[in-house]
């Protein structure tokens, strides 16, 4: 029995209905019943459970040899570190109580870096909580997902294409495909010890403006990318609905990615690149 968060987003639904095809028992986690009854209709068991309270985890584990789990964010949250180390240990003591032997973390590129990386380090952190309690443990530090790219469409009728980053430095990209499909084989696999596996998308890193002439290719028209200072993330951010507390960890992983001097990657784990070119989902999203 393999048990699979995150079922009601992009990676979690690509590990449970990859494991349903490969003939596997699934268990998938949802918080509201409903959003269940699409999975039990394909055959997975469905559990009730809340990441936050803890509360409905320990039944969601019972019986399961591996499990995939992520550390969903909490855009409004007024205490995000705290929020997400407090899902972490109960992910942690529900799955030693249940005698879980393999756990799949959705981490992030950048996670060895114990601070300084804004909402990276909890999942940086989070590893080592996990690394301490089970026997085999795989971590998938993806890379940008370009699926969020869908937040610098809302210009592109007017010829805009916003970003934060650097428009000339490329940087490697991860879809969320690519993500869901190497943490099913991971589970599949039973695991071997504590593993990292860095993974990222297509041939090769791409910058901002690439992503913006894939875009201005896909609509027909040139686009002219627009870099924001970042003094202007948090209102930004706020101004979308975001709490303060997130906008300013948000505002720090940008700056960390644009001041960077050396790679995010740690190169101590497996690097793979997944088959998904960053332009097949842009093209999906613009729905091209």
């Amino acid at each position: 029995m393999y048990v699979v968060m995150g079922v009601s987003g992009n990676t979690g639904s690509v590990v449970a209905d990859r494991l349903l095809r490969a003939g596997a028992s699934v268990r998938v986690v949802v918080r509201d019943a409903p959003k269940g009854d699409a999975w039990r209709a394909k055959g997975a068991d469905v559990a009730i459970a809340d990441l936050v309270s803890g509360h409905g985890l320990g039944a969601a584990f019972e019986g399961a040899s591996g499990a995939y789990v992520l550390l969903p964010p909490n855009p409004v949250s007024t205490g995000f570190v705290a929020e997400q180390a407090t899902k972490a240990e109960n992910i942690r003591a529900a799955g030693v109580a249940a005698g879980l032997r393999h756990l799949v973390l959705l981490s992030s590129v950048a996670a060895q870096h114990a601070d300084g990386t804004g909402p990276i380090k909890t999942v940086g952190r989070a590893e080592g909580v996990l690394r301490a309690a089970f026997p085999n443990t795989t971590f998938v530090r993806a890379a940008y997902f370009p699926e969020n790219w869908a937040g610098s469409f809302g210009m592109l009728d007017q010829g805009v294409f916003p970003t934060f980053l650097r428009p000339d430095v490329p940087f490697d990209m991860v879809a969320t495909a690519d993500i869901g499909r190497v943490a099913a084989d991971a589970l599949l696999g039973g695991g071997a010890g504590h593993e990292v596996i860095e993974l990222a998308s297509g041939s090769g890193p791409l910058s901002p403006r690439d992503i913006a002439d894939h875009v201005g290719a896909l609509l027909g028209r040139p686009l002219t990318v627009v870099q924001g200072p970042e003094e202007a993330v948090v209102p930004t951010l706020t101004g979308y609905g975001m709490s303060g507390d997130v906008a300013e960890l948000y505002r720090e992983m940008i700056a960390a990615f644009n001041h960077a001097t050396t790679s995010p990657w740690e190169h101590t784990g497996w690097f793979v690149r997944g088959p998904t070119q960053p332009e097949q989902v842009l093209a999906r999203l613009l729905g091209r």
